[in-house]
């Protein structure tokens, strides 16, 4: 069983389909005790960074999501799913993140928007395998995928894809079990079913 989690913000449905549409036995989930039962957990993520804490933290998956890691169960995070994973956000001031990744997120810089670059950055991009032997060896290089985001990673010690627009960003992470993509995998297409595809077989 795969859970999506449910705590008011991201783009549930369309994870979800992706994934029935792959043949998985996955389900929305708004209650943690699903955790303790889960196989495969993602997190999603949509809107600002310290609202997507504040939900997790008030839905009370907090805990359970630490909980779930340290079975060393499978775990994803997308697009602020992924951000959470880092120490801190500096989206609209300075805000704690779970602290499973080394790193922090910010925006990015102003100095793109005068080299003709819109913020955020929206659309189609490829992205480079910079760290063989990973879980996202599923994805060659120059790949394209489907980003929607104001805010980034830079490029870290688990960065295992990177992508450039104005600078150098995390676009997948990876440590141990736990993953984290910045792009869309349900909107991206083919690459991106490939990933929720070996990502439900783990």
């Amino acid at each position: 069983m795969i859970i999506v989690i449910d705590y008011g913000m991201g783009n549930l449905q369309s994870v979800n389909n992706a994934l029935l549409s792959l043949g998985f036995d996955s389900k929305i989930s708004s209650d943690p005790d699903d955790l303790k039962v889960a196989d495969k957990v993602i997190l999603p993520g949509v809107g600002a960074f310290k609202d997507c804490y504040d939900g997790l933290e008030k839905s009370g998956f907090i805990g359970p999501i630490y909980d779930f890691i340290n079975t060393g169960k499978p775990f994803l995070g997308i697009c602020v799913g992924m951000q959470l994973l880092f120490e801190k956000s500096y989206e609209f001031g300075e805000h704690k993140g779970l602290k499973l990744l080394k790193g922090e997120v910010v925006k990015f810089p102003d100095s793109i928007v005068d080299k003709g670059m819109k913020i955020p950055h929206m659309g189609w991009n490829n992205v480079k395998n910079i760290k063989s032997g990973s879980f996202f060896d599923c994805v060659p290089d120059d790949t394209f995928v489907y980003f929607v985001h104001s805010f980034y990673a830079p490029v870290v010690e688990s960065t295992v894809l990177s992508c450039e627009y104005g600078v150098q960003f995390s676009a997948a992470v990876e440590k141990g079990n736990v993953l984290g993509v910045q792009f869309h995998p349900e909107k991206s297409q083919d690459a991106g079913l490939n990933i929720l595809r070996k990502f439900g077989e783990m």
